[in-house]
């Protein structure tokens, strides 16, 4: 595809995508309201601006990630960060009870959960990079035993509570774009849009990156200092995420390869804001059909998963031939 014929289709796609953006907007807001509109706006519109920094975090991360690691099959939630999020919320009913962790400061929840994050992937940085970032295979392992050993104290803890606390944490554990405060909501746009500036002012870079190590560092770019960098970014934005709405493992991968697959070999400044549109649309979209549809059958987790799931499968595939 040549560059022409790429930014053509960049701009058509972001065309057509605001227009389904905003019509999609108008449905959520509208359909079905009955009572009061200043409290329908107020309380759909709390959704709304969780879902607008989810679909910009998890795409953005995804594809820093994919960058630092030069492989597209790689995202954050694989490594570990989500079954990390479950281990901390099940370690804290345990230890302290539901009744005492529904009284603590959401942001100093949010803020315990972003230091821990931040902690795992400085470790984990250092073992993929120093060591084994040749390997796919191997990285894939760590990612798989990090999230294993999580998943299984989480199981275990999980097993030994009350019943009733375990009601209480599973809300707490799944994908819910409810369940955010305003002051959370604020911690995680602080988050999200500063590591995204940050970012933004890099991504001469981190378009370099994508050249291969070797040439990055032939061009001028100091590729460990930026792969730090990157890697704190990425962090702050699945944190900033997770912790606002819970795991939603497969969803940056299932955005950020529609986009690859529409716009192959585009620059980081056009993949990035078009995969935060996809993302908002995938979002909405399942968050429409979940309420006016299927009457808050399930959660948007469960229909993004499922298609994302497919996605990784099909790309695992792929990556064998």
């Amino acid at each position: 595809m040549t560059p022409a014929t790429r930014s053509l289709r960049a701009r058509k796609v972001l065309g057509g995508g605001a227009v389904l953006c905003a019509a999609l907007v108008l449905a959520f807001m509208t359909i079905g309201a009955s009572g009061s509109w200043s409290f329908i706006l107020s309380f759909r519109g709390d959704k709304l601006i969780t879902i607008a920094l989810v679909a910009w975090a998890v795409p953005l991360s995804t594809i820093l990630f994919h960058t630092l690691s030069n492989n597209q099959i790689l995202t954050p939630s694989i490594m570990g960060f989500d079954a990390l999020f479950v281990l901390v919320q099940t370690l804290a009913v345990f230890l302290l009870g539901s009744t005492v962790v529904a009284r603590i400061d959401p942001v100093l929840v949010f803020g315990a959960e972003l230091a821990l994050m931040t902690l795992f992937s400085l470790a984990l940085y250092r073992l993929l990079y120093v060591r084994l970032s040749q390997s796919l295979e191997l990285l894939l392992l760590v990612g798989i035993i990090c999230g294993v050993l999580f998943r299984s104290i989480a199981g275990l803890l999980q097993r030994l509570i009350d019943p009733g606390e375990f009601l209480v944490l599973q809300d707490r554990i799944f994908a819910s774009f409810s369940s955010a405060t305003p002051s959370e909501q604020a911690c995680a746009a602080v988050l999200i849009v500063g590591s995204s500036l940050w970012a933004w002012v890099r991504l001469p870079a981190i378009d370099a990156m994508m050249l291969g190590r070797d040439r990055a560092i032939a061009v001028g770019v100091n590729h460990r200092q930026l792969s730090v960098e990157l890697f704190l970014i990425v962090t702050f934005q699945v944190a900033a995420a997770t912790a606002l709405v819970g795991p939603i493992t497969f969803f940056g991968l299932l955005v950020v390869h529609l986009v690859y697959r529409l716009l192959p070999g585009a620059s980081h400044r056009v993949t990035i804001p078009l995969s935060v549109m996809l993302g908002f649309l995938l979002l909405i979209s399942a968050q429409v059909v979940l309420e006016r549809i299927l009457g808050f059958v399930g959660t948007v987790g469960m229909i993004v998963e499922f298609l994302g799931g497919i996605v990784f499968v099909l790309l695992l595939i792929g990556s064998r031939r």
